[in-house]
């Protein structure tokens, strides 16, 4: 870098952003790479503190901060997303490009950021994101990098760092059990639930059988609704508890697929059960949905929807971070919940 006295400077090309700031009021760019610096500039510049500007003589082996975050966005950013329209003193920002679930590699996002000098900071792994928001930046940190530097990380990370797995519109067939809703005693309270969450991700309820706590009445329609009604998914609640009545596990369990868990590291909703049959999950749901804002059902939901099929250990690692706070402003998936 070549240093210029500011009275010097006219006609000098800027080689990156000078920022502005006003404490409390501003904070931005006041000339932007590339910016031929010229008479009536030379007051604002002394008037935040610059008395020299650095011209960048480009030699072999070192990169512009910006050229430097253009590769190191190749190298992280995967399907489903896109970048900033603009680079801005070495960093741009990463968006998600459709409704889907954030996925990070964290130990390659870890063996980046230990080589230094190189950031990528990242939202959560599995938060369901909407399109358009924000997921993650890159910056890197000096002016000029050295590119061996850039080639080191070129070398590491093989595999895509970020992605966005896009969650797809399906269609559930709700089963709700109980005697006393079966007969009328009082009014089932999960369709609307569930019907809510369901439509936030594009998805829908097609059908609700009602049905009392027989196993037998319970495995027979979801069977039926997953041979004849052909969807995407089953949603049965109530009975989930271990009360000899509650009979919903048995009946799920009897339909002799696939029994992920029952159980779950998860406040509210340690009594929900993941099973697969032909590959169409089967979600027991605890009544704790009915009344929580939030539960595990939240966390599996739009996993389910991207079409991930989820194992024990998937569930089980839902404990570190498994505890809702019931926060009386609810910011979920913004918040501890799940991660």
């Amino acid at each position: 870098m070549k240093q210029i006295r500011i009275e010097d400077s006219v006609g000098c090309i800027l080689s990156h952003d000078v920022t502005k700031i006003v404490p409390g009021e501003f904070k931005g760019r006041l000339f932007k790479k590339g910016h031929v610096i010229r008479e009536e500039d030379i007051p604002k510049l002394l008037d935040i503190g610059k008395e020299h500007i650095y011209v960048w003589e480009p030699k072999k082996g070192q990169l512009h901060e910006n050229d430097a975050a253009i590769r190191v966005k190749d190298l992280v950013l995967g399907q489903g997303c896109y970048i900033s329209e603009e680079i801005k003193e070495g960093k741009i920002d990463f968006f998600a490009n459709t409704q889907g679930i954030v996925k990070i590699n964290k130990d390659l996002l870890l063996k980046l950021n230990l080589l230094g000098e190189i950031i990528v900071s990242t939202i959560h792994n599995n938060t369901p994101v909407k399109k358009g928001e924000k997921i993650g930046a890159t910056r890197v940190i000096p002016l000029i990098i050295d590119e061996k530097k850039i080639l080191e990380a070129e070398k590491i990370i093989k595999e895509k760092i970020i992605s966005v797995e896009e969650i797809k519109p399906k269609k559930a067939v709700l089963i709700t059990t109980g005697n006393e809703v079966y007969k009328g005693r009082i009014k089932d309270a999960f369709l609307p639930v569930m019907k809510e969450k369901l439509e936030y991700y594009g998805s829908e309820i097609v059908k609700q059988i009602i049905l009392p706590d027989n196993k037998e009445m319970i495995t027979e329609n979801i069977l039926k609704a997953i041979e004849e009604d052909k969807v995407d998914m089953i949603i049965c609640t109530g009975g989930m508890s271990v009360d000899p009545d509650d009979v919903t596990p048995s009946a799920i369990k009897d339909c002799n697929g696939e029994i992920v868990t029952y159980g779950a590291p998860v406040l509210p909703g340690a009594m929900f059960l993941l099973a697969y049959y032909k590959n169409i999950p089967i979600l027991g749901v605890p009544s704790c949905a009915m009344y929580s804002k939030r539960t595990i059902f939240d966390l599996v939901l739009p996993r389910i929807l991207a079409d991930e099929k989820l194992s024990f250990e998937d569930i089980a690692s839902f404990g570190n971070g498994g505890m809702c706070l019931n926060c009386e402003i609810c910011s979920f998936p913004h918040c501890s919940f799940g991660k």
